[in-house]
Order: structure tokens, then C-alpha cells, then sequence
């Protein structure tokens, strides 16, 4: 029986969701708006010292695009099997972007607060590779003020060996790419690793104590059935990580799945709908075994010790600087993205050059839109800090799609906050288009 209410049903149909695509979002105006002519903008910002007493947060990111094997459902840059002197090579090539970049008056003697490892898989690299990138950052991007270093790997690159150097590094928090608990649904997904590889690197990263340990989960996987998804969420339970990530799977037309799917090679998947519910119940589960969620997207066993800086600050307006093959940068208010072709990334670097290609410059009202979007994935809004930061009262500002999806229970609007409900959360990046401005609603995201 369909208990929608007249207001709900409507935006349900007014908000579709495609079975393929690109859902999630991460950065705002769409990706499809950089542009390589928008760029002069950045080399200006670079060669502008800050000003006395700025305290504009510095992230760091570094991007590791080589995997074992490439997932399924993998929209990412990654490159399989990559061989030891691809490895070496790439290392060189970002230690020497940092050394570009510490050159300039922009980023020079600037301290980050946190530091991000991603991939692909980062922990391919080896325990001497992982020396040589940490002694090379730290040397241009002293890590004296860090709070947060984060640093992903699969269940089969979380070896003893890498951990060891990794905990000695300073890393603070590390993420595990889990997916699910079950061999046939991992297999059936691509995955390189089983549940028995699973259970041995928990047991080696909880030997190095660090600070957080995440584990992503993925709801409707290849393979996945209501029984098997609960089934997985109980193993993981009962291994207590201090933080899980869920994400619902998406089918960019860029993955192997979605070339599966249209060639008929897989005949059914969960739809939106049911993987929405997985999730609701899943999150009911883990509060009653004491994890808090803490966005839309993870629970907590504390909030108060296990903190995603990484996330927090960007959504605040933080200056993140991303190295490595076509990752993602915002300085200044300028978003840009290093070019994706391996060979013309090192050669960039190599002749001395930076090697992004498309960007955007934000307006002051862009910025307004792009904080106020990712802070919605928080759960929570505070309204007192958009008028104090923007001069912006959002409540007033958004009104009209605040009030249809207030209407629909999707979220609340008080005085101090606004705050979404778990229906709301649980499809907040559906909702987040009907805040953009009216020349970025039509633009496709990527």
C-alpha cells in the first residue's frame, strides 16, 4: 500500500530517478561547466600571497588511480595492475606537482589541516613508495598543524607491512572498501577480495590502533538480496568499526556495469526505492546498536571523536588542493581539475608546468549555493552562519523548495536550522538540483 502523501507522490514524480547515471553530488556548478578557458583566473590566484591573517582551512588531497582490478561499478580514473616502475614513476610526478605548487605565493608556507588519501587504491603502493610520497608532501606541506589523515585501502593491500608505515606516518583514519559481506555478491561485483580477506585486515588495522577505522558498504550490488544485504550489515556489526559509510549504487555510463546491463548481461538490480528502504532500516539497526548518523551517507560510534574532516570542512568552504592524475581542486573559490591521460599528467609536471585543464571560476553567490547544497548532505543547516559568512538568510532565500519539500516531510525549516529528515536525507542528492540557480538545472552533471 503506497502511504505517500498527495505533496510526496507528486515530487516523486517531479524528481526522477534514472536507473543509470550519475546521482551523487560532490561538487557545485555541475562538473559539465568547467571550462579550459576558465583557468586564467587560477594562475592569478596562485600568484597571489594571502592575505595577513587568513585562516581559510588547507586541505590536501592526493590521488592514486591504480587498482588491482576495476570494479564493476567503478566510475573513477583507475588504471589495473599497474607494474612497480608505473608506480615509482607516478610518485615522482606527484612529489613534483607538490614542489610546484609549494612555489607558489598562493600555497607557500600555508600548514593543512587534514590530509586525504584516495584512489583507486593508494595502499598499492609500497611500504618504500608510501615513505618516499609522505617524506616528499611533508617536506613542501609540513603536517605540524594536521588534525585528520586519511587513507584508503582494500582488504588485500592492508598488510602488515603498509599499515606499520602508515600508522608511523601519522595516518589518523583509515577507510576500507568493504561493499558487502557475501563472496557471490563481491564476485559478482568484481571485487578482488572475499570476505576471509575482509576479516583478516580488520584484525590487522585494529593491531595498529588507529584513531578511526571506516568501513564502505555499498546497498544494491549485483547479486544482493534483502536477506544478504542484513545478513553483510549484521557481520559488520558485530566487527564494531567506529565509522561506516553507505552509498547506493549508481550506474555511470563509464562503468563496466553499465555496459552489463545494456548488453542484458544482468537482468536485475534493486531498484531506488528498495535500496532507500535497506538503508532506512539499516540505519534504524545501527542507532539501536549505538551509532548516531552523522550524514547522510554514515554513522558514527562517537561523534565527538570519530570526525570526517575531510568532508566537514569542504562543505564549509575550505581550500582543498588535489594532486595526482584528474583530481579535483577548490582555492580561492575556483574549481579545477588536473588533466586524465597519465602520460600528459608526468609530462606536465616533468616540464614544470601544473597540470590542470578545466575549471570555474565561483561567483560570491555561487559559493553561497555550493555551501549551502553540501551542507544539506550533513543533515543540518545552521542559518545563522550563511547570514554572518554570506549575508544571506537561506530560509528566506530558498523558501519555495524548502516549503514543497518541508511539505512532502522531507525536512523541517526553524529559525536556527534546517534539518532533514531521514526520508530526506535518505534522497538528498535527488533534492539538491531545485536549489542550484536556474543556468546550472539543466546542465548535465558530469
Amino acid at each position: 500500500m503506497n502511504t505517500d502523501s498527495p505533496v510526496e507522490s507528486q515530487l516523486e514524480c517531479e524528481l526522477p530517478e534514472p536507473s543509470d547515471g550519475n546521482l551523487f553530488v560532490s561538487a557545485y556548478p555541475p562538473f559539465s561547466s568547467w571550462k579550459s578557458g576558465r583557468l586564467s583566473r587560477l594562475e592569478k590566484v596562485l600568484l597571489t600571497p594571502p592575505q595577513h591573517g587568513h585562516d581559510v582551512p588547507l586541505g590536501l588531497y592526493v590521488h592514486t588511480p591504480f587498482c588491482l582490478q576495476r570494479c564493476q561499478f567503478c566510475y573513477y580514473r583507475s588504471i589495473a595492475n599497474p607494474t612497480t616502475e608505473t608506480l615509482e614513476s607516478y610518485v615522482d610526478a606527484v612529489l613534483e606537482e607538490f614542489r610546484l605548487y609549494g612555489e607558489s605565493p598562493a600555497l607557500t608556507g600555508r600548514r593543512p589541516s587534514f590530509a586525504y588519501f584516495g584512489g583507486g587504491t593508494p595502499a598499492l603502493l609500497s611500504p618504500h613508495q608510501m615513505k618516499r610520497l609522505f617524506g616528499g608532501i611533508q617536506s613542501v606541506f609540513p603536517w605540524t598543524d594536521i588534525q585528520e589523515v586519511t587513507f584508503e585501502c582494500s582488504p588485500k593491500t592492508a598488510t602488515r607491512d603498509r599499515l606499520e608505515v602508515l600508522r608511523e606516518a601519522g595516518v589518523t583514519r583509515i577507510s576500507m572498501g568493504v561493499q558487502q559481506m557475501n563472496d557471490s555478491v563481491l564476485q559478482q561485483s568484481g571485487r578482488v577480495h572475499l570476505v576471509d580477506d575482509v576479516a583478516r585486515a580488520y584484525d590487522e588495522i585494529r593491531r595498529n590502533d588507529f584513531d578511526v577505522l571506516n568501513l564502505d558498504l555499498i546497498a544494491g550490488l549485483v547479486g544482493e538480496t534483502e536477506q544478504s544485504f542484513f545478513d553483510s550489515l549484521r557481520d559488520v556489526v558485530l566487527m564494531a568499526p567506529d565509522s561506516i559509510t553507505f552509498y547506493q549504487l549508481e550506474i555511470p555510463a563509464n562503468t563496466p556495469l553499465f555496459r552489463a546491463v545494456h548488453d542484458g548481461q544482468i537482468e536485475s538490480l534493486a531498484n531506488w526505492d528498495e535500496k532507500r528502504s535497506r538503508l532506512s532500516r539499516a540505519y534504524d539497526l545501527l542507532e539501536g546498536d549505538g551509532y548516531s548518523l552523522r550524514s547522510a551517507y554514515a554513522v558514527v560510534k562517537d561523534s565527538s571523536r570519530h570526525r570526517f574532516l575531510y568532508q566537514d570542512m569542504q562543505y564549509h568552504g575550505c581550500d582543498l588542493l588535489g594532486t595526482g592524475l584528474a583530481s579535483f581542486s577548490y582555492l580561492a573559490g575556483v574549481h579545477y581539475q588536473n588533466v586524465a591521460v597519465l602520460r600528459t599528467y608526468q609530462e606536465m609536471v616533468t616540464a614544470g608546468r601544473l597540470p590542470y585543464h578545466r575549471g570555474y571560476v565561483l561567483s560570491d553567490e555561487e559559493r553561497m549555493v555550493r555551501e549551502f547544497i553540501l551542507q544539506m548532505k550533513l543533515g543540518t543547516v545552521k542559518t545563522a552562519y550563511f547570514q554572518t559568512k554570506f549575508g544571506v538568510n537561506v530560509a528566506e532565500r530558498f523558501a519555495q523548495p524548502l516549503q514543497r519539500f518541508s511539505d512532502a516531510e522531507w525536512l523541517s525549516v526553524s529559525d536556527d536550522a534546517i534539518t532533514l529528515t531521514r526520508q530526506g536525507l535518505l534522497r538528498v542528492d535527488r533534492l539538491l538540483s531545485a536549489f542550484y540557480l536556474p543556468e546550472h538545472r539543466e546542465l548535465t552533471y558530469w
